[in-house]
């Protein structure tokens, strides 16, 4: 979620008025929705209508990222004289691996 989902959600409190955002107490842990760590996100959408401002679920276990091994490097002597340029290249990727373990919360109007 990003910031401004993360205010707003920071006020939300459960059936017997307890606040469901509890701050972390500890420098280096994650705050807490509902017993579950957070991450804010700035690339997620802010509360709107029909939005998709919430992603909650198992991270590990519903996105996969591939690293391959290995970096190609190619030498370029030519371009910058009196220096050597170098342009390397890395493969990198991911992709939902299990749909089932992340949902995405929708906000309505």
């Amino acid at each position: 979620m990003s910031r401004t989902t993360a205010a707003a959600v920071r006020k939300m409190k459960d059936g017997q008025s307890n606040y469901i955002w509890q701050p972390s107490v500890q420098a280096g842990q994650p705050a807490t929705l509902l017993g579950y760590a957070l991450n804010e996100d700035e690339n997620m959408p802010a509360i709107a209508s029909n939005s998709l401002s919430i992603a909650f679920g198992n991270f590990k276990r519903g996105y996969i990222i591939v690293d391959r091994m290995g970096t190609r490097m190619l030498r370029d002597p030519f371009t910058n004289k009196p220096y050597v340029g170098f342009y390397t290249t890395k493969r990198v990727g991911g992709m939902v691996a299990d749909s089932n373990a992340i949902k995405l919360l929708k906000f309505a109007n």
